[in-house]
Formats: C-alpha cells, structure tokens, sequence
C-alpha cells in the first residue's frame, strides 16, 4: 500500500522486529495474473519464507510505502508485511502469513472514506471507503499465531494488504468513474515509475 514517508516515532512490534537485510525487487503491476487470483497459503516455515519477507521490506521501504503483500513482487503465497501508522499516528509494524480479517458489524460499522492508493499502480490515488477498524489474524515467520488490530491507515492497509491475498486490488473496490480517473492519473506519472520501479529508481 503507498503512502508518505512515514513517521520517525519507534514503532510497536508485538510480535517481533521485521526482518532485515532483503534485496529491493521491481513491482508487480497490475494486470499481472498473479495480482488476481487468491494466493496459495504458506505451509512451510523455513529460511527461504524469511528470506522472502525479508525481501518485500526492503521493497517496501525503497518504495516508501506502509504495506507489501509478496504478489506485488511477484510471489504467489498468501503473506504480507507492514509499517503503518494508526490515526493516533503510532507505527506497528508486521508479518503475516495466511491473513483472516475481521471487520465490524452492524451499529460498530462506519466508512471510513480517504485517499487510498497501491504500490502496484504508483503514483495515484483516489477516494475508497473502508471500515474505519480492522483485526487481521494470521501466522507469523515461525509459524506462530499473530494478531494485529488498528484504527485510521493501519485499518486500511490492513484491509488493503489481506485483500492482496485474495487476489483483489483496490480498484475492483471503487467505481467505474472512480477506477478511470485513477487510471488517468498513473498513466500520467508512469515515466516517473520505470518497469524495474523501485528496484531501479527513476532518474
């Protein structure tokens, strides 16, 4: 998921430090079959699921984004990773395999709508109404059981990340007319997002 550059403030990592020492990968762009389909779950824990979440952090980071799932480098597994700040503006950050989410409902549901946009489709955004609080579950790097719930931009990417492992982009989630002037918008920034983009940063 894209965003600002974020904030300097330690973030919360209840469940540990995300990994380190990944290479910066080009992204995956929308259109590309595996963006939309559900990705396969991971059911093996080992070096090379570090490696790869290792891998989609530093994309992260050199894309300055808040969140990565592993299709957006062009990994078909049901995993992503985050550093996202909730509305009071604290960071937590990441990992999750396998993501279920949980949304409010009835009288506790209230749209929240806000720019949203995707490191896959760079450089626009647009409006998108999402629940204003979201709970991912999910499996951790070691196979462990994690829990991440949030408020503000930490709900949306949180959303916006699982809905990646479904094989959904936010732009199946917004209209027609909404879809186009995004469409518009990337078309005009292209240049400035090369096709090996952040792997190799524009000039």
């Amino acid at each position: 998921m894209a965003d600002s550059p974020l904030e300097s403030r330690a973030p919360l990592a209840p469940h540990g430090a995300l990994p380190e020492g990944g290479k910066v990968r080009p992204m995956t762009r929308w259109g590309t079959p595996v963006m939309h389909r559900p990705k396969k779950k991971v059911e093996v824990f080992d070096a090379a699921l570090t490696e790869l979440a290792a891998d989609m952090v530093a994309t992260m980071y050199a894309a300055e984004g808040v969140g990565l799932a592993a299709d957006q480098i062009g990994e078909d597994v049901a995993i992503f990773v985050f550093d996202c700040p909730d509305a009071t503006g604290q960071r937590t950050v990441g990992v999750v395999c396998n993501p279920v989410l949980t949304l409010p409902e009835g009288d506790d549901r209230h749209l929240d709508v806000d720019l949203e946009g995707c490191l896959s489709f760079p450089g626009a955004f647009v409006d998108c109404a999402r629940p204003d609080w979201a709970a991912v579950d999910g499996l951790g790097l070691d196979g462990e059981p994690v829990h991440f719930e949030g408020d503000g931009l930490l709900a949306r990417c949180l959303q916006h990340e699982t809905d990646h492992t479904n094989g959904t982009v936010f732009g199946d989630r917004i209209s027609a007319k909404a879809r186009k002037k995004l469409t518009k918008e990337q078309t005009r920034l292209a240049k400035d997002f090369p096709p090996e983009w952040p792997a190799t940063p524009a000039d």
